[in-house]
């Protein structure tokens, strides 16, 4: 009998049994090897996974999973400790040194012939190739399209043009253009987008670039520019913030759905080209230069794949060969076409021969990207300052606190010298030993129960993933030996934060509880409970006790049986707390007083 893909739910050797979390024999996380292909699990492959199925049904995959608050630090930090999967997704590549000792090179293979020379120039490293795009989501800025055809307005080619196009649009009672700020990302995105039209691209822009990250130069003196380049999109209206500090979904369907504003300015994807209430198609245009001659968009692969180079071991060629299959279809036509759904109209194929009709939201935008108009978004080494940089531009926007293009030059020299020399102080604890996935969880029991004042806390976890389900509202990643920073501590924080509760129960009953798992998607097979007790102590069967658990973690109906407590309160604030007064962690170690 031929062996079916298949996302592998939870068997019953995982299921209960574990009612405390106590020292002893550890048991690792590794199950013996099934020979079954391991694939980090990542949102957004459904469709192509059903089309491997179909065509590939002897090829078994196991799928990785993890639900927690940092997917792409937690990739990182298992390329780190030699632990990814066979097949690697991540949506950076943090560093590119690491992804060639860890990936096999894949330019040698007839896939990669489908990429175009640019691609492949931007993901080489050292003349390899180890991650892949998987597709690209398109960035410009949003416009309504049928309320510009209705005035008569075309799309400006340069500055002057838009300028005086958002003189039209006041005189007409309307916004030029509003711009997303309740998000830092996008006014930081904004501003570096806008430094693209000029310098930031070329040589002398990389240059500085590298050179600022390493700190060896500063935003002052070659940021001046830029800077009043900006200002005048404040000018002119463009970027106009929104008094209630709406999410982007919000803005564009009130300002843009609305007929209140032309533009929108954010990173932002849509999942349509038109408004549904109204039927007004939205278009996308590029950011403008001073000049028109390099009006540009933006783009960002959804995420990069490669292969652990450990299948290119003796031993590994079936296995190998299987990834290359599976790969293969995935930059094929039929295999990227599994992404280009209606509801994700800003996507594009990363073939070189891919095509799409005229009228689609981003034809322009793949014309750009094939020109060299289209420049990936700014990410990779501004991790410790994006935020903040961000801040200050959204600060300047919104007319605060005095910051204007000077000053914001300056905030991001301060900034980048702040991180720098503070970069090795951001370490607060450090894990003397690998943890497995149930240690991790009972870690964050620890901290939970901690904070909350209770006498033990019930944390699920799992180290396998269900089909169609992800288990945000528990653990589903180990701790790794080394230095824990805030960055690392969210690789292990589940994937819901704000609230926990409180129940009250005998010890008779938590310990039932523990056992009997998190049926969380109602189907009869449970996700398995960690309990922790304070002090590693055991609960007496007949005293009541307050019993914490994580927001979400529990059925309806154990939350109506026990009585929940609602309480507001950030688990990764928790963790981070905890960790930073324990200042080292073991498995095992740091009973909970």
């Amino acid at each position: 009998m031929s062996k079916k893909m298949r996302l592998l739910a939870l068997t019953a050797a995982l299921v209960l049994l574990l009612p405390a979390c106590v020292t002893g024999e550890r048991t690792p996380d590794a199950q013996p090897d099934s020979g079954a292909l391991t694939w980090s699990a990542w949102s957004g492959y459904e469709n192509f996974l059903e089309l491997a199925a179909s065509v590939y049904p002897d090829i078994e995959l196991e799928l990785t999973p993890y639900a927690g608050a940092n997917r792409t630090g937690y990739s990182w930090v298992q390329m780190q400790r030699d632990d990814i999967p066979d097949i690697f997704i991540t949506s950076q590549i943090l560093d590119g040194e690491l992804a060639s000792e860890r990936l096999a090179d894949l330019s040698c293979y007839d896939f990669v012939n489908n990429f175009s020379t640019a691609i492949l120039d931007q993901v080489a490293i050292d003349g390899g190739v180890y991650l892949l795009p998987v597709n690209n989501t398109m960035y410009g800025i949003y416009y309504n399209k049928t309320l510009m055809e209705e005035h008569g307005w075309q799309v400006p080619s340069s500055f002057a043009g838009l300028e005086a196009l958002c003189a039209e649009i006041r005189e007409a009672g309307l916004i030029p253009g509003v711009i997303g700020t309740q998000l830092t990302g996008n006014t930081f995105s904004a501003l570096f987008n806008l430094a693209k039209t000029s310098w930031l691209t070329t040589p002398d822009g990389v240059t500085w670039e590298r050179d600022f990250l390493a700190g060896s130069t500063t935003a002052a003196g070659r940021w001046e520019t830029t800077m009043d380049y900006f200002q005048r999109y404040i000018d002119i209206g463009m970027f106009t913030p929104d008094p209630e500090d709406r999410n982007n979904k919000e803005l564009i369907q009130d300002y843009l759905g609305g007929r209140k504003a032309v533009f929108f300015t954010a990173a932002l994807a849509v999942n349509y080209a038109r408004f549904s209430d109204t039927g007004d198609q939205l278009g996308m245009m590029p950011y403008i230069s001073e000049n028109g001659g390099k009006n540009i968009y933006m783009y960002s692969p959804s995420s990069y794949i490669g292969i652990s180079k450990r299948l290119t071991e003796p031993g590994n060629e079936k296995k190998l060969e299987e990834a290359l299959s599976l790969l293969s279809l995935l930059y094929s036509s039929e295999g990227q076409a599994a992404f280009l759904t209606d509801e994700a109209p800003c996507v594009l194929s990363v073939l070189d021969s891919a095509a799409i009709p005229e009228d689609a939201l981003i034809y322009d935008a793949q014309q750009a990207l094939r020109e060299g108009r289209a420049f990936q978004m700014t990410y990779a080494g501004w991790e410790g300052v994006l935020a903040d940089i961000g801040q200050g531009v959204k600060e300047w926007v919104r007319g605060e606190n005095g910051m204007d293009g000077p000053r914001c030059a300056a905030r991001m020299d301060e900034l980048q010298r702040g991180y720098l020399s503070d970069h090795e102080n951001v370490y607060f604890c450090e894990s003397t030993a690998d943890f497995t996935v149930e240690e991790t969880a009972c870690l964050v029991g620890k901290a939970l129960g901690s904070a909350a004042g209770a006498d033990a806390a019930i944390i699920p976890y799992t180290t396998v993933r269900k089909e169609g389900f992800d288990l945000k509202a528990g653990v589903t990643a180990r701790l790794y030996q080394g230095r824990i920073n805030t960055e690392v501590a969210n690789t292990i924080a589940p994937g819901v934060s704000g609230e926990y509760a409180i129940m009250t129960m005998t010890g008779t009953q938590a310990k039932e509880l523990a056992e009997a798992g998190f049926d969380a998607a109602g189907d009869g097979q449970p996700f398995p409970y960690v309990l922790v007790v304070r002090g590693d102590g055991q609960l007496e069967d007949g005293k009541t006790y307050q019993v914490a658990f994580l927001q979400d973690s529990c059925t309806a109906a154990a939350a109506q049986a026990f009585q929940a407590r609602v309480e507001k309160g950030s688990i990764s604030a928790f963790l981070r707390d905890w960790l930073e007064k324990q200042k080292t962690v073991s498995p095992g170690g740091n009973p909970w007083e």
